[in-house]
């Protein structure tokens, strides 16, 4: 599927390795559209498919060259994947619509002492143990904490772009302080330089412009000549190649303006001053 979301599966088969396109895996939470748009206004002809996968499956593709990046959470192992930041995200507290604490706007860590925390296998937070009370056992997933959470059964802290997928009319999420944060980041196959594409997705993702960003596109631009009228711009001088000051007397300025009199300004000359009289 080309510039659009495509399911994650229990065995996912990846779309073949093709230097005239790009495949971006995305884990849950995040999306990927702002930069795929510019993407497809910057390179039409090449077409950017997407994946979307859980984190292990996301890394696995990673691996196996079956994607050519990825947007994931930190962290990423660095001996075989390189990754830069993107953004921190916003840890919320998923709770039901009538519990105490949807009546505030913010909840700090302490807010949750006597609460049952629910803490999923496939946490993005990345802590040892939430605060709050734990449960006998984990959830599996995001997805089951949400269902339990629905049921009355504790509460849940994730990224805040995590609790907007799994949103429920009868859940809601408050801002959770004083705890971890998940991170999202590019990351891509660990080489000695990223590939022409990848460098193209990083400089979209940083915001680079189109003439600064590296990659193919810059590559192919090397070596043309440059347009006589931009190197004048550059240089400063006027189109036409000459140039002058005004009152110069040169051919692009106005002529030096003469005194009344002629030379010397002595008022006697062929059309200025009056006759000398004669004795």
């Amino acid at each position: 599927m080309t510039g659009s979301d495509a399911s994650p599966a229990d065995s996912p088969s990846f779309p073949s390795s093709s230097p005239s396109s790009f495949r971006l895996a995305y884990v849950p939470g995040v999306t990927p559209s702002k930069w795929v748009r510019v993407w497809n206004e910057r390179l039409p002809d090449v077409p950017l498919t997407l994946l979307a996968l859980t984190p292990a499956e996301a890394f696995g593709a990673l691996r196996a060259g079956a994607a050519d990046a990825g947007l994931v959470r930190l962290p990423v192992d660095r001996d075989d994947l390189s990754a830069i930041p993107l953004y921190t995200e916003t840890t919320v507290v998923v709770v039901p619509k009538d519990h105490l604490l949807a009546a505030a706007e913010e909840v700090t860590a302490e807010d949750l002492a006597e609460e049952l925390v629910l803490h999923p296998l496939d946490d993005t937070l990345g802590w040892e143990q939430p605060p709050g009370l734990p449960a006998n056992e984990r959830p599996e997933t995001t997805a089951d904490a949400i269902e339990l959470v629905a049921a009355g059964v504790g509460v849940l802290a994730v990224p805040q772009s995590l609790a907007r997928l799994h949103h429920r009319k009868d859940l809601t999420y408050r801002t959770l302080t004083e705890v971890p944060q998940s991170r999202v980041a590019l990351s891509w196959k660990a080489a000695d330089e990223a590939p022409d594409l990848v460098e193209e997705f990083i400089g979209i993702v940083r915001g680079r412009t189109v003439n600064s960003t590296r990659g193919r596109r810059a590559e192919a631009q090397k070596g043309q000549k440059q347009p006589k009228d931009q190197k004048e711009r550059k240089s400063g001088a006027k189109p036409g190649g000459r140039s002058g000051k005004p009152g110069t007397g040169s051919r692009t300025g106005k002529p030096a303006a003469r005194k009344p009199g002629g030379a010397g300004g002595s008022g006697r000359g062929r059309t200025g001053g009056k006759p000398r009289k004669r004795s």
